[in-house]
């Protein structure tokens, strides 16, 4: 059994981090205020916190990471964070949701990360011909992966617009009221699916850049990804951070035009769906909730080449932590990051979100400046493949599949989890903030 655990103290600085971090889940939310009963007059949410943690490959990091929330605009976050190891060191920062002045519905985050870390992993084979089974496809080993010392940065900047209809017709921010953690205003969408009067639809369009390096022995290999994506939200849920009933769909196409030292050109394009369900309460809960998702996507651009001399060569493929790629903290938690990655991929995952009546943080005194709201536990199970073309007898035989639990915690207005999960391959450990959908 091997743990390969993530410990992200950036995600419990902003909402927004996750998924960028996580590079799969959608890259939107609703833009909106909370009201927590338990401190009406707070405004500004701030948190500063040291942390360590220690992997395997990592060793020991120490670091410290804060956030302030409602600085400036009451909807917008500055955080960051630094830690290091004896190998290892990494820091981030970013600005996120910061309202254009002279508008109410469009919204600018900048973040990125620069770091560097030992034996960085990767499922692929380093060059363009390959034997078949290509690592990381649906069919590779575990075993069959490029693993060396190296940086790997990332920074993105992202434009977001508010349309005006449904619950944000009159202004770009939705305002919820929370008490105990639990919605106490007026749902934002879930009793109707119609954009014109329930939920927020938001069009995103993010400018992304990835940098990695690895230093083997001969030489050391690099590669860099200047894409764009664009895509369009509609959260039709009651409460967008922690919806209890209603939906979710986003739609987008990326495009890297291999600008700059970006060396490939590639297309992808992607669907996301979440549906929830609301059981209501218990003796011992206060929210009993199913969550469902269903992602599905396709590289229009990658094709594969047999060769004379029996091996197969790709052109217009996406790198292997981009596109279709399946396997990390947010889908396929039981794989490694980027397991697996193809032409095609289909996923769909399950949740069953139990939160509890009793809060015992509350009687913790010294613990009250973290201000959890509430304990939620989660049982979880995942299947996905990813394939060479996009047809059901590809992507619908021979699934990958995992399962796992999760403890969750409201913090300061925002969801943190604590996954472990579990794949025929190895059981993983996570540490990230918001729900993976």
């Amino acid at each position: 059994m091997t743990y390969r655990s993530i410990i992200s103290v950036i995600a419990t600085l902003s909402y927004s981090l996750t998924a960028v971090v996580a590079q799969g889940a959608t890259p939107t939310n609703v833009k909106s205020r909370i009201d927590r009963q338990e401190t009406p007059d707070r405004i500004r949410e701030s948190m500063v916190l040291p942390y360590l943690f220690s992997t395997e490959t990592m060793g020991l990091n120490v670091g410290v990471g804060g956030m302030i929330k409602g600085i400036h605009q009451d909807q917008m976050t500055i955080g960051g964070t630094v830690f290091g190891g004896e190998t290892s060191y990494a820091l981030a920062a970013g600005v996120w949701n910061y309202m254009i002045p002279g508008t109410e519905r469009v919204f600018l985050s900048a973040y990125g990360m620069f770091g560097y870390y030992p034996k960085q992993r990767a499922y692929t084979s380093g060059n363009t011909f390959y034997t078949p089974p290509r690592p990381g496809s649906n069919d590779s080993s575990n075993l069959d992966y490029l693993e060396a010392d190296g940086a790997s940065n990332w920074f993105d900047i992202k434009m977001e617009y508010v349309l005006p209809i449904g619950a944000t017709k009159d202004q770009g921010l939705v305002d919820y009221k929370i008490r105990n953690g639990l919605l106490i205003s007026e749902p934002s969408g879930g009793k109707e699916w119609n954009p014109l009067t329930s939920g927020s639809t938001i069009f995103v369009a993010r400018q992304f850049n990835r940098y990695q390096s690895f230093e083997f022995q001969q030489g050391d290999v690099d590669g860099a990804i200047h894409a764009m994506e664009f895509g369009i939200l509609y959260d039709n849920t009651d409460f967008a951070p922690n919806p209890s009933y209603g939906s979710r769909q986003y739609i987008a196409t990326s495009h890297d035009w291999g600008w700059f030292e970006s060396k490939k050109q590639w297309s992808f394009n992607e669907l996301d769906m979440s549906k929830y369900f609301s059981l209501g309460k218990s003796d011992w809960a206060s929210q009993r909730i199913i969550a469902m998702n269903f992602w599905t996507g396709y590289s229009p651009t990658w094709e594969v080449t047999d060769n004379a001399n029996g091996t197969q060569s790709i052109n217009g493929n996406a790198p292997y932590n981009e596109g279709a790629t399946l396997g990390g903290f947010t889908r396929m938690r039981g794989y490694d990051n980027n397991r697996f990655h193809d032409k095609a991929v289909i996923y769909g995952s399950a949740e069953y979100r139990y939160t509890l009546a009793y809060n015992p943080i509350k009687d913790i005194s010294w613990l009250n400046f973290l201000r959890v709201d509430w304990i939620q536990l989660v049982g979880f199970v995942e299947v996905g493949r990813v394939g060479s073309a996009y047809t059901a007898k590809e992507l619908l035989t021979d699934l990958k599949y995992d399962g796992g639990a999760s403890v969750r915690a409201l913090m300061a207005g925002l969801v943190v989890r604590a996954d472990i999960a579990k794949s025929p391959e190895s059981t993983n450990f996570w540490i990230m903030v918001d729900h993976p959908f």
